[in-house]
């Protein structure tokens, strides 16, 4: 395995795109696109957990992008194993620490460029496509319960696209008691390498083909991430949908001094917190690019239109495009330069006392004597106000907490007066049942009890009215409930009888055919005696014919002997 830097060294240009979809409330993917990384990672477990467990799993990686290594390929590969592991043990640390995160987790696919090589890391179902030379290649191996069963031969590529289970992870990194350990592959790199990280809310409703026409015919690697995250939400993609393109250079001029640098951009749920990745990577970050609006013809000549008759607004809405735009692309320097630029948030506020001193002059500067012990007087002070407001937050919280609690306690006892005006038919242990009360609880408890369990076994009646006792059958009184009972009896006594109807009449029937089949048989029997007495007859004339026929003499026998007795 080479371990020396190439020489003639690749450059990677990447990009990134995350949109968070049509139906999801908030991204749970998140996205790094470097000059020697590229990540995506796609968060799942519930509102919170998600995309906290795929910023924690950028934020563990995003370190190899300073690569300090002197290009050992063997160094960076242990590095995305051990960093992978390292998020692992993150997610699963603040899961302890956080209960509302427990079951949280992420996928993670990355690919970083070093010494001429590529290193992959991949765990769960986010993929990583290679093109080369036109053609598209899977790289990465899906760990879902899905691509098992392919596998395996159980199911076919296009059986799995619609499986009940196509969801289903059975590797990720996260608080589950899972292997956390990455898939690593090395394998040369090429000049004009491209690659694409999909979350599987992309790959999952887009053809392999239309990703590679996508990927062959866009040069431009933003254009191409954007129109391949549309593609998909025209799809009909329930999910958040993020792509990281990448493309490898070949440096005409490897110690030229003037190469073009590129800001990694962080996308999806990393890029609500830039701050320490651009301390980890040591260099300004900025967040990726929003989604753009897809711009069909429709809507291009509606905004023609719009245009035509407003044309006043024109300045007005450049700048209010320009603003969002500077807005929706924020870029974050490292803590050390921020620190230089004044940018690091002051926890205090920020203002320094001014101090007459004891001969009259007046005095702001922070190393004078008295100005510092004005300061940490200012700052005591703070802190007690902070230390009242929060007292009165805690009182604010207890007396809104003991009303909430009496508001639910009430809500709940009028639900429970409520439900006891009420009565259902339902199965108790396998006898029909009449209850009080609703089919249903309220925070765990039961609202009806059992008042008259009859000797109506449910299983002897119709599954269809099995199904809606399981349910309940809801009525407005007793009296009504016990009504229904009644049919219920009548109709299972005359689905009774009429099964012993039934049960008669096919053993009528069964009787019929046992006479039928006897009188059948003795009709055979008395055919078969004829025969054999008709056999027996015709054998009997045709023995006496040939006895006749052998006493009877022989004449031209007898003529023979006269004649030759004469001679």
């Amino acid at each position: 395995m080479p371990t020396s830097a190439a020489s003639q060294p690749l450059f990677l240009y990447s990009t990134t795109v995350s949109d968070v979809g049509t139906v999801r409330s908030n991204n749970q993917d998140s996205s790094f696109a470097g000059e020697h990384l590229i990540a995506i990672c796609d968060g799942m477990g519930g509102h919170a957990g998600g995309d906290t467990a795929s910023s924690i799993a950028i934020r563990s990686l995003a370190h190899i992008e300073q690569d300090d290594t002197g290009g050992d390929v063997e160094v960076i590969s242990r590095m995305m194993e051990t960093s992978v592991m390292a998020a692992h043990d993150a997610i699963v640390g603040k899961a302890k620490r956080e209960r509302k995160l427990a079951g949280m987790g992420t996928t993670v696919t990355a690919v970083a460029l070093v010494a001429g090589y590529w290193v992959v890391a991949h765990i769960g179902d986010s993929r990583a496509y290679l093109l080369r030379d036109g053609h598209l290649r899977r790289i990465t191996c899906d760990h879902s319960y899905v691509q098992h069963l392919i596998s395996t031969g159980r199911i076919s590529e296009s059986e799995a696209k619609n499986h009940p289970q196509r969801n289903v992870v059975m590797r990720v990194l996260g608080d589950f008691d899972i292997d956390p350990r990455p898939d690593i592959s090395i394998r040369k790199a090429h000049p004009a390498d491209r690659w694409l990280l999909c979350s599987d809310g992309l790959c999952g409703v887009l053809e392999d083909s239309t990703l590679e026409e996508a990927l062959t015919t866009m040069s431009d690697q933003g254009e191409c991430a954007q129109r391949l995250v549309q593609m998909a939400l025209r799809a009909g993609s329930t999910d958040n949908v993020t792509a990281v393109i990448a493309d490898a250079t070949l440096a005409l001029d490897a110690d030229a001094f003037d190469l073009p640098h590129q800001t990694p951009l962080v996308g999806g749920a990393a890029s609500s917190n830039l701050e320490p990745i651009a301390d980890i990577v040591n260099e300004p970050v900025a967040t990726a690019p929003p989604l753009r609006e897809d711009d069909s013809p429709a809507q291009r000549a509606a905004a023609l239109i719009q245009s035509a008759s407003a044309p006043a607004n024109d300045n007005e809405t450049q700048q209010d495009t320009q603003d969002s735009e500077e807005q929706a692309s924020r870029v974050v320097q490292p803590s050390t330069v921020r620190e230089e630029i004044g940018e690091r948030p002051n926890p205090d506020t920020g203002e320094i006392p001014v101090v007459q001193k004891p001969d009259g002059r007046i005095s702001a500067d922070p190393n004078d004597p008295e100005v510092a012990k004005a300061i940490r007087a200012e700052q005591a002070e703070q802190r007690k106000a902070t230390r009242a407001k929060k007292r009165r937050s805690r009182l604010a919280t207890i007396i809104i907490s003991v009303l909430a609690v009496l508001a639910l306690v009430g809500a709940g006892f009028g639900t429970y007066a409520w439900s006891q005006t009420r009565y259902y038919v339902g199965n108790s242990n396998g006898k029909v049942t009449i209850y009080q009360g609703v089919p249903t609880n309220l925070f765990g408890f039961e609202l009806s009890h059992e008042v008259t369990r009859t000797s109506i076994v449910t299983s002897s009646l119709p599954q269809t009215w099995q199904d809606q006792l399981e349910q309940g059958i809801t009525v407005d009184s007793l009296s009504e409930a016990e009504s229904h009972v009644d049919i219920i009896r009548s109709e299972m006594n005359k689905l009774r009888k009429q099964q012993e109807e039934d049960t008669k009449r096919s053993e009528s029937s069964d009787k019929s055919e046992d006479k039928s089949d006897t009188s059948d048989k003795s009709d055979a029997s008395d055919k078969s005696d004829a025969s054999d007495k008709s056999d027996a007859s015709d054998k009997s004339d045709t023995s006496n014919k040939s006895d006749q026929s052998d006493n009877k003499p022989d004449i031209g026998a007898a003529d023979d002997a006269t004649t030759g007795g004469t001679q």
